[in-house]
């Protein structure tokens, strides 16, 4: 092995909050469209998703698509009857979500600040371009990558373009992130490493992931405290003549 030259580092829910607001935002829906049909009869929440899941290929992810799919459920659900007035207060709790400031985890800077002082950092997420750049813009962290890339899904293409572009061998390359989905499974897949860092909540699309192989190149820790000793261990791992 040649050991580690890059660490990548997911920003939602890894760096900071942002699921919250979407579940907060997502039971607000439920609560408007709650006055026009049974919540657990309609299978308002359920058919929420399933419209979101169907949209993905068409507005991507983040609050913007999220936003769209909401009206669109919303229509749905209601059989039209629902009113302007409450489309628009739907509306509004998009509007509210990219408005909303940017919350550092805990330990998040020390975090990424331990392990960029050892290793090239880059940033690698994934939504809506203009709210990704704003939150980045907002979190004081963007100087500490070397880039960083907002990409319309995280997949092994999309880490293999990034890391060929580095030059890097995907045995050379950790990623740090919340979803196994999205931030772990494609790099374990190429032959990376993982440092997954869960986060209390988690939206069902990151959930669905089969989990089987290469456990030996992954790394769970509690917090963003125990991310630089899980770099160095994959350090010492990665060592020439290991």
């Amino acid at each position: 092995m040649n050991g580690l030259r890059l660490v990548g580092f997911d920003a939602d829910d890894t760096l900071w909050r942002s699921e919250d607001y979407f579940e907060a935002a997502q039971l607000e829906f439920e609560r408007i469209v709650g006055g026009y049909v049974a919540l657990e009869e309609s299978r308002v929440r359920d058919r929420l998703y399933a419209v979101e899941k169907g949209n993905l290929a068409v507005f991507g992810y983040g609050v913007k698509g999220m936003a769209l799919s909401m009206l669109e459920a919303a229509i749905a659900i209601t059989s039209q009857r629902i009113s302007a007035a409450d489309l628009h207060r739907i509306l509004a709790l998009a509007k509210d979500m990219l408005r909303h400031p940017v919350e550092l985890l805990p330990g998040v800077r020390e975090a990424v600040e331990a392990v960029a002082d050892q290793h090239p950092v880059v940033l690698i997420t994934k939504g809506d371009l203009f709210h990704q750049e704003a939150k980045v813009r907002e979190s004081g962290l963007a100087d500490l990558f070397r880039r960083i890339e907002i990409v319309s899904e995280k997949d092994a293409p999309t880490y293999a373009r990034v890391l060929a572009e580095f030059d890097v061998d995907p045995v050379q390359f950790a990623m740090v992130g919340n979803s196994l989905r999205s931030d772990i499974a494609p790099v374990l897949a190429l032959g990376g490493w993982g440092v997954h860092v869960p986060y209390h909540t988690t939206w069902a699309h990151e959930r669905e992931v089969e989990m089987d192989f290469a456990a030996e190149r992954l790394v769970s820790v509690g917090s963003a405290a125990g991310i630089p000793s899980a770099i160095e261990g994959i350090v010492r791992a990665t060592a020439p003549g290991v």
